[in-house]
């Protein structure tokens, strides 16, 4: 759709796992920066490629978007992009350290990007539904994440266009 039109803004909104410690089953978080778990060479060995191309593995949230929503009572935070979802401890703490992130999603990355090369501002707003890592004690709260992640919308929704 980027491609094929030109938007004011763009939102991705869902539900996401949080990191221990991170937050808590049922917050709205509103991510300010969003990394691509695993991209590259295993290990973090530098990769070369051609013709001066780059990986790019971080992207922000648009700032101007971000200070729109500022004093709205939901916390800022980093996310992270997987591919896979995290069902072990091991790979939990795994991430924790490799990344600092609040929360794990799996499309965040992809839609902040996109709308970054196309020039479009981008926010990203998540509902807690679970603790991220071994599935036995994630708590999944499907209703609790969703719901919060309604109404975190609902409320920036509110704020975005209250100034149009």
């Amino acid at each position: 759709m980027l491609a094929l039109d030109r938007f004011d803004a763009v939102i991705n909104a869902g539900i996401a796992g949080v990191f221990r410690g991170r937050g808590a089953i049922g917050d709205g978080i509103v991510v300010r920066e969003e990394r691509l778990a695993n991209l590259g060479l295993e290990g973090g060995a530098s990769l070369v490629l051609p013709d001066g191309a780059h990986l790019v593995d971080t992207v922000a949230a648009s700032e101007s978007l971000l200070e729109r929503c500022r004093d709205l009572p939901y916390r800022t935070g980093r996310g992270l992009t997987v591919t896979q979802v995290t069902t072990t401890d091991a790979t939990a703490a795994a991430h924790a350290r490799a990344y600092d992130p609040d929360v794990e999603s799996m499309e965040g990355f992809a839609v902040l990007r996109a709308a970054a090369i196309a020039g479009v501002p981008a926010l990203e707003v998540r509902g807690i539904s679970n603790y991220v890592g071994d599935r036995a004690k994630s708590e999944w709260d499907f209703r609790a994440g969703s719901t919060a992640a309604v109404a975190a919308l609902e409320a920036i929704l509110m704020r975005l266009t209250a100034a149009v």
